[in-house]
């Protein structure tokens, strides 16, 4: 039994899904993104009930305490259970003003390359 309590830091961070794979879990204890009391993590590092880790993603900054030990993957509605997210409320909202101006992908007026609906009006323009 005592082989279960060890678990590593990218497995969890994955479990808990805060990351899509476990690769880039590890990828990201690599380039020092998970942090442990402010010193980067490597990916085999063991994870205990009680530590604060915080982790920068693409989309946000978390900061978590873990409650639970997580071994498989399981639904967000029961991974969130693992977990305290401690994030500082300064933090959320920052997050918050970035998501409202968030790119819709919709193209900008007058920027690159023309619709074909400009394209038209050019065509009858220079008729």
């Amino acid at each position: 039994m005592a082989e279960k309590e060890k678990l590593r830091i990218d497995k969890y961070l994955w479990s808990i899904r805060l990351f899509k794979t476990r690769a880039l879990a590890s990828a990201a204890c690599d380039s020092g993104k998970v942090k442990l009391n402010g010193d980067q993590v490597k990916p085999s590092k063991a994870v205990t009930v009680g530590d604060e880790y915080e982790i920068r993603t693409e989309n946000k900054r978390w900061r978590i305490k873990v409650t639970g030990l997580l071994h498989n993957r399981l639904a967000f509605s029961e991974a969130i259970k693992f977990y305290t997210d401690i994030t500082p409320p300064e933090e959320l909202e920052r997050m918050q003003f970035q998501t409202s101006s968030f790119h819709t992908g919709k193209r900008l007026s007058k920027v690159g390359r023309p619709t074909k609906k400009d394209r038209r009006d050019l065509d009858d323009f220079m008729e």
